[in-house]
């Protein structure tokens, strides 16, 4: 995953953003092997020295709602595609995203042991990439994309498999990881994109859901639920959903219960945003847009409820198709609801907290030395999180991967 410059590296002439505090610390960052070593102190002697010019460290980046094979707004499209031409454009999707100091993705709805098996050798440069496989859907429900006056086969099951029935769900799971997955998506309500099903009813049954969180309990993991009203919210962590996808009809005594029951939030503000702006233009048809429209405004209000009732809160993005430029962009979106602090915590130490790596989305001895040098200071000037992959440094495992 990373270039041939690793080795011992420090970084000097910055200050450092950890991860979790609210100040910034001065530098430099040493890091070895690796992993970053100390953090302050005398720059002493490096294979390789970087000068920050005066900006900040802060951890790569995470993000948790990530979609390889998502190379097209229709679903349809998407299913009916090669399975090698999805590995080949998804392979773009994440060098791109890696430039942009995406450090680790995770994938829920599609990747698989090839294209992991791929990363691991070095052919595709890419972030971390943690996936799910296919994502279940009920017959009917979000990822089924078989337009309802159409006998088609869905037969791809690229990101998104139809299984009905608690048998069936069981051996699914089970399947899933032993082809990998880091964790399981299921769909607990309708969505944007697809057509035949509405967005606030829940999805899926209880003994459905609890066969899945079961099984992935079993295995030390967990379940990701793309839901997105109250009903489907309640309906997702009342039989064990971890990780709430989007989300964004989020109302308060869903959001209570999210928080006593320790439930994340990944919001995924960007693709609500960029479709709106740009959806028509590439081809969404008008049930689509007029889904969006209605979870559009909404979104922003379930981040403000759910950080207001304790529910810790990740990052996402959620992009499709040509969309998958407007990455940085959800950071922006995510800032103006929430302050510089809150969204980059969000999108580093909160999302590794998610994915169960303590090791990722720190800048501390001890933690996985994936990093990005901004070129100023987001705290007083947050335009450079988003700005372009020209305007910082990323740093995977140690390695230099971008500019190369």
């Amino acid at each position: 995953m990373g270039s041939s410059l690793a080795g011992d590296l420090t970084i000097v002439n910055a200050a450092v953003f950890d991860g979790r505090s609210a100040e910034l610390t001065d530098g430099p960052v040493h890091v070895s092997g690796g992993v970053v070593v100390q953090v302050g102190g005398a720059a002493g002697a490096a294979e390789r020295v970087i000068d920050a010019r005066g900006g900040t460290v802060v951890p790569g980046l995470i993000d948790a709602h990530f979609h390889a094979y998502g190379v097209s707004l229709s679903l349809l499209e998407i299913e009916s595609a090669p399975l090698s031409y999805l590995a080949l454009a998804g392979g773009r999707r994440l060098a791109a995203a890696l430039g942009r100091g995406f450090t680790t993705v995770r994938d829920v709805a599609g990747g698989d042991p090839g294209l992991a098996k791929a990363i691991a050798q070095g052919l595709v440069r890419s972030p971390r990439y943690l996936y799910t496989g296919p994502a279940l859907t009920q017959t009917g429900g979000h990822g089924d994309p078989r337009p309802g006056d159409q006998d088609l086969c869905a037969c791809g099951s690229h990101t998104g498999e139809i299984v009905d029935g608690v048998d069936p769900l069981r051996r699914a799971v089970r399947d899933r990881f032993r082809r990998g997955a880091h964790a399981i998506k299921i769909m607990t309500s309708g969505g944007v994109v697809s057509l035949t099903d509405p967005i606030r009813v829940p999805q899926y049954s209880p003994e459905e859901v609890r066969a899945v969180t079961a099984e992935a309990s079993r295995r030390g993991s967990y379940v990701a639920a793309h839901a997105y009203s109250p009903e489907a919210i309640v309906h997702s962590v009342e039989n064990g959903v971890r990780s709430i996808e989007h989300g964004n009809l989020l109302d308060r005594p869903a959001a209570k219960l999210m928080a006593e029951h320790g439930a994340f939030l990944v919001p995924t503000l960007a693709t609500y945003d960029a479709m709106d702006r740009r959806g028509e233009d590439l081809g969404l048809g008008p049930i689509s847009r007029a889904k969006n429209a209605e979870v559009l405004e909404a979104g922003r209000r379930a981040v403000e409820i759910a950080r207001a009732a304790g529910v810790r809160i990740g990052f996402g993005t959620d992009l499709m198709g040509a969309l998958d430029d407007e990455q940085l962009n959800g950071l922006r979106l995510q800032v103006e609801v929430e302050g510089v602090l809150e969204a980059l915590r969000s999108a580093t130490s909160v999302n590794a907290d998610l994915i169960g790596r303590p090791d990722l989305g720190r800048v501390e001895p001890g933690a996985v030395a994936d990093l990005v040098i901004l070129d100023g200071d987001p705290f007083a000037d947050p335009s450079v999180l988003w700005a372009g992959p020209e305007r910082r440094t990323v740093i995977q495992a140690g390695s230099v991967t971008a500019p190369l």
